[in-house]
């Protein structure tokens, strides 16, 4: 197999969080969209950032850019936050995609 057929442009996958205490509490599955790779100086700077050292606002603003909607737009914009249990598990499924 030659290299250049594995370069390809990164595709939107749906991602869903199910876990038992997020059906109980909102009743159903939660869903968002994530690109299924990211720029590899991304990755690596997101793997590294550690809360605390001076990565980190910008591990956040990456964050961002991860949790998407159906049509690719960033669900986490303006004033839009989400639950810190909700966005952990986001971020879980996202690094576990990108690690496959």
């Amino acid at each position: 197999m030659k290299l250049e057929n594995l370069a390809t442009e990164p595709k939107l996958l749906k991602m869903v969080l199910d876990d038992e205490w997020i059906v109980e509490q909102y009743e159903e599955p939660i869903e968002f969209w994530a690109y299924d790779k990211q720029p590899l100086e991304k990755f690596v700077r997101f793997a590294n950032a550690k809360p605390g050292n001076e990565d980190f606002p910008e591990l956040l603003a990456f964050c961002k850019d991860l949790i998407l909607d159906e049509s690719g737009k960033p669900i986490i914009d303006g004033d839009k936050v989400l639950p810190t249990k909700i966005m952990m598990g986001c971020l879980n499924k996202v690094v576990e995609q990108l690690g496959k």
